[in-house]
């Protein structure tokens, strides 16, 4: 897959692994890193690669949604809201290899459950992260 045009480029650097530190070169985001426990860590104070994956697709999933249902004509109400989970764990079949999987819940009060499961699809199609993940990450959604 290729970018026809770049808009916007992000830039953030990491020391220390996942008992680290990472920041963007803007200074806007600066976190400590610790690893959880489930992965051998001390489970320390600091968030990880997962949190903030979770944290990153769901923003850029709203964003998807708000894009489609505005192509659609509708408006989403500004109680939007997902919760992901992301998932770490030995891949199938490939020793020594670690892969993710993500489970979305999706809620939009008072829209339809079949017209938001449209959007679900449409968005997962749009979605810059669900672009990138396709075909590598399992991505299950829940309508809440």
């Amino acid at each position: 897959m290729a970018l026809d045009a770049t808009l916007y480029t992000a830039t953030a650097t990491a020391t220390g692994g996942r008992a680290g530190t990472a920041a963007t070169d803007d200074g806007r985001l600066s976190v400590t890193l610790s690893t959880p426990k489930g992965l051998g860590g001390d489970d320390g104070p600091g968030t990880n690669p997962e949190q903030l994956f979770a944290a990153g697709y769901s923003a850029c999933f709203i964003g998807a949604m708000k894009a489609v249902s505005g192509r659609m004509g509708k408006k989403l109400p500004a109680e939007v809201s997902i919760t992901s989970q992301v998932g770490i764990g030995p891949m199938s079949g490939k020793a020594g290899a670690f892969c993710i999987s993500v489970a979305m819940t999706v809620s939009v009060p008072g829209m339809d459950r079949a017209e938001l499961e449209a959007l679900v699809k449409t968005a997962h199609e749009v979605c810059p992260y669900s672009n990138a993940t396709r075909g590598n990450v399992d991505v299950q959604f829940t309508i809440a």
